[in-house]
């Protein structure tokens, strides 16, 4: 489809051989398989159609080439959401793209893929996504009022999203710490922010490979923290980058960028809620409004807040 996909008109029927795509690990898991049908009757997409396409964590760049040609040639492809896969897919194939938005070149992220009059066009709406959600829980003034800090644990696409919407913020917290067990994906956020004009002094970042690391960081903490969860672990692959025995920051926030999958980190949080004083977020909201903006990049839709609202009420009854 060389132009914009256009909305149905009231009664008109949908292509079947057109489909949107999802790039992940383990795509079939994800509850959007239930739920895009309803949306796209909602929103009078051109399809309802949503197929998965999985590649291992450790795909190779002819993989990445080869899916987003795939997606470029197949003219019923009408374009794609991208999750784990971010970093990956921008560094092996960003070249096969037309144009990529400003974010997915400060980031180095695709999340979204997009066709629209002849062109192949990556986007990267997780900064986004993740000042929508954030949003919904912390309270405008509440770095400013409590003095908190952030710890965010991961510094692959999401924890960069994450710190470069903190980093934006008005209300900014008075230091980020990101941690990661790989340095080159610390490396990789530290470019990001050195390329956006972060302050050296807002960001640390702190290497994660012995879990005795984080367990400093969440001792040192200060009340009202939020940590976050931006890893992957307990989704993709099972486990929690919170060592046994964390304590998490007293009123602190705690957010699990996940919503499927094991869930380790999330029942730690839980587990000390109540004697801490936590308010635990999972990633049901992240994932609502994550597809719900590459939907609007895609088909090129409004979507205003009374729109998110009606999808998430669709989404709620599958979850």
């Amino acid at each position: 489809m060389s132009g914009r996909h256009r909305r149905l008109e009231a009664g008109e029927t949908v292509d079947r051989a057109n489909y949107m795509g999802f790039v992940g690990v383990t795509t079939g898991s994800s509850s959007i398989n239930q739920v895009f049908p309803s949306w796209a009757e909602i929103l009078g997409l051109p399809t309802q159609r949503l197929v998965g396409h999985d590649l291992p964590l450790d795909a190779d760049d002819e993989q990445y080439r080869d899916l987003v040609r795939q997606i470029r040639d197949d003219p019923a492809h009408l374009g794609a959401l991208v999750t784990t896969h971010k970093l990956r897919l921008y560094q092996a194939a960003h070249d096969l793209f037309d144009e990529v938005d400003d974010f997915a070149r400060l980031c180095g992220e695709i999340s979204s893929i997009a066709k629209r009059d002849g062109k192949l066009l990556g986007h990267a709406k997780d900064p986004l996504t993740a000042g929508l959600a954030a949003e919904e829980f912390l309270p405008d003034d509440h770095f400013t009022a409590t003095g908190a800090e952030v710890v965010c644990l991961g510094a692959g696409g999401a924890g960069t999203a994450l710190v470069w919407y903190l980093s934006q913020r008005k209300d900014r917290p008075r230091r980020i710490v990101c941690t990661d067990t790989d340095p080159d994906r610390l490396a990789h956020l530290r470019a990001v922010a050195q390329r956006g004009g972060v302050s050296a002094e807002l960001v640390e970042y702190v290497p994660a490979a012995d879990p005795r690391a984080v367990l400093d960081l969440l001792h040192t903490a200060p009340d009202w923290s939020l940590v976050v969860n931006a890893t992957g672990l307990g989704k993709d692959r099972p486990g929690s980058p919170l060592p046994p025995g964390a304590r998490l920051p007293r009123q602190g926030y705690v957010w699990e960028f996940n919503y499927r999958g094991s869930l380790e980190f999330l029942h730690q949080a839980r587990a000390q809620a109540d004697e801490r004083g936590l308010t635990v977020v999972d990633g049901w909201r992240y994932f609502i409004h994550g597809w719900s903006q590459a939907i609007a990049e895609i088909f090129d839709v409004p979507m205003d807040p009374a729109t998110v609202q009606r999808l998430s009420a669709a989404a709620e009854a599958v979850r």
